[in-house]
């Protein structure tokens, strides 16, 4: 049995091999071949993946929004101090990397509540700030 190889300058080549080797080959291919018709077809891409759970932040984040002495890090905590206990979780654990759906699952709460109170607490955190 003869095999080609398409080399990637475009040249190719043919090889002799046996007809066990040659079958090896052309299923190796083929199920190659399939999983890139099936990659393309499903779209596998970074925008695709929904980004959750603290393994996407640093897991000190939260802490070290507060850990500075300058101007700037004292006006964060006094801006921070205006929100409510619910709205600073919620932002916390925003800031730590989970998605808003995460924090909704893990309250208990509607995802439109979480919503909500984040962007509240945002406008509310950007007045004071």
């Amino acid at each position: 049995m003869k095999i080609t190889y398409t080399f990637a300058d475009d040249t190719t080549s043919e090889v002799e091999v046996s007809e066990e080797v040659g079958t090896l080959i052309m299923d190796s291919r083929r199920e190659e071949s399939n999983g890139d018709r099936k990659e393309r077809y499903h779209c596998w891409s970074l925008d695709a993946i929904d980004y959750e759970g603290t393994e996407y932040s640093t897991p000190d984040f939260a802490s070290s929004l507060f850990d500075g002495t300058d101007e700037r890090d004292a006006r964060v905590r006094k801006a921070f101090s205006h929100l409510t206990e619910t709205q600073q979780r919620r932002m916390l654990m925003l800031a730590a990397g989970l998605s808003e759906r995460e924090i909704a699952r893990r309250e208990g709460v509607a995802i439109r509540a979480v919503t909500e109170s984040i962007d509240y607490a945002r406008k509310k955190f950007l007045k004071f700030f």
